[in-house]
């Protein structure tokens, strides 16, 4: 991002920007009172079903900047309730779309960037950016991930919109905050799995550091960003002032783990912390893999029954739950002993029976697809897209509203897909677009979509249809 770094006179381009909203030459105090009175958000129409219901944020309008997951995650959780979501996207496409800008469905892509639009802007000309500011009475949230300083630089920070949009949310994301040592360096999720203790929470037995194998700190963020973004919304539904959220993915990771991981750095009592690492609570069995666990004194009584085991609840290390925890290595591998002897069927029932919380592991993962929770919950959905040669599957939301259930409102957008649209709806001459479109400021994507019956696997280009 640090190629977007040109500067220009504020004032005069304040100036500029009162002028196209307002339509004539007044102040920028009028231009915003206008701002005030203006008309409620466009909500953009259904493209899967005849009718829908609106979600939570209906008519809340958000614009966002962000790429590859801790933004864009966020986003999409505003997006499935009911948020008008407006991607905006370099004329290459957004990091998260892969090498290939017809590279819609890949399934990192198609799930953060579910229920959006897609307008491309480049942000680097100023036409660009008077197209962006263009945007910004009409929309209560801005996201962005750039590093520190980029937006500024770009004249599109929140200082430069907060006079054309008092009101406005603009939420910052990185990965270790604006200032500080770290600030400027470029980050991903591995990196703050290192520095914030993750990796050394997921220490092996022998005490080696280990990465988690999910994005957890990228995806902990976005979580943050949307709740934050949300407590915003209803403070300024109080105040009727927008604000600046800084948020950084250190700060959402170590909060993230702080109660249980840093229990001993919790304490203040000149001890040194003394951190022991013990093999996990994945135990096998003769035809697949289980766990089981006992916290409660009750539950540890019930394990012993469980397993037939009655001398383990006169053994000195396991008499309370100090010493259980103490010498959970020892517990853990005496507790895989027992239940290597036995079916997954056998040591479910038992544990089930004794009132032991205890399950199957789903291994490998695919499992989980046909887990009759998973399928009692309807919890994995099946999408048609229309550019896309397979179906795929995708979770609903996990959160359920009695008034307004989930519905996919748009399909994960095509690069630029909307760009004629969204300019449309605040007032930009469709001869101006088509300036723009030629002159590469923005992009716009047309074509037939392809025949349904021919979808047999074949890769299509959207942009060359």
């Amino acid at each position: 991002c640090n190629f977007w770094t040109n500067k220009f006179n504020m004032a005069a381009r304040l100036d500029a920007i009162s002028q196209h909203l307002c339509g004539r030459r007044m102040s920028q105090k009028k231009c915003v009172a206008e701002f005030e009175n203006r008309p409620a958000p466009h909500q953009a129409g259904d493209h899967n079903a005849s009718a829908t219901i609106d979600g939570p944020l209906h008519g809340i309008r958000v614009l966002d900047l962000s790429q590859m997951v801790s933004g864009p995650m966020g986003t999409q959780i505003l997006a499935d309730m009911g948020a008008d979501v407006i991607k905006i996207e370099p004329l290459t496409g957004a990091a998260e779309r892969g090498t290939s800008q017809s590279r819609i469905l890949s399934p990192l892509f198609a799930l953060v960037n579910r229920n959006k639009r897609s307008l491309c802007l480049d942000l680097k000309k100023s036409e660009g950016r008077e197209l962006f500011l263009k945007l910004v009475p009409t929309a209560d949230v801005v996201v962005q991930n750039f590093r520190p300083g980029v937006v500024d630089r770009m004249g599109i920070g929140y200082k430069a919109l907060k006079p054309i949009n008092p009101r406005i949310i603009f939420m910052s994301i990185s990965g270790f905050g604006q200032v500080g040592p770290y600030s400027k360096n470029r980050v991903y999720d591995p990196v703050i799995q290192a520095v914030s203790g993750l990796a050394s929470i997921q220490a092996d037995e022998t005490g080696r550091p280990r990465m988690m194998r999910l994005i957890v700190p990228d995806k902990v963020t976005a979580l943050t960003s949307a709740q934050a973004i949300t407590a915003a919304l209803v403070q300024r539904g109080r105040t009727g002032k927008g604000t600046h959220i800084d948020l950084c993915m250190l700060d959402a990771v170590v909060n993230f783990t702080w109660a249980e991981a840093f229990a001993q750095e919790a304490v203040v009592d000149g001890q040194t912390p003394n951190h022991t690492y013990s093999r996990d609570m994945i135990f096998k069995t003769q035809d697949g893999y289980i766990t089981c666990g006992a916290v409660q004194e009750k539950e540890w009584r019930a394990l012993c029954a469980a397993l037939d085991q009655p001398q383990w609840l006169a053994d000195e290390r396991f008499s309370t739950v100090a010493a259980r925890s103490m010498n959970r290595g020892i517990r853990f591998q005496m507790t895989a002993d027992v239940l290597q002897t036995m079916t997954s069927s056998e040591a479910i029932g038992r544990l089930t029976h004794h009132q032991v919380p205890n399950a199957v592991v789903n291994h490998p993962r695919s499992k989980v697809l046909t887990d009759p929770q998973v399928v009692k919950n309807e919890l994995i959905e099946t999408i048609e897209h229309p550019w896309a040669a397979f179906p795929m599957r995708q979770p609903r939301p996990a959160a359920r509203f009695s008034t307004a259930p989930y519905q996919l409102r748009h399909y994960t957008p095509l690069l630029g897909e909307h760009s004629r649209e969204v300019l449309a709806e605040v007032g930009v001459d469709p001869t101006l677009i088509e300036a723009a479109v030629k002159n590469g400021v923005t992009k716009v994507v047309g074509g037939k979509k392809p025949d349904q019956r021919v979808r047999d696997g074949r890769s299509y280009d959207p942009s060359s249809a």
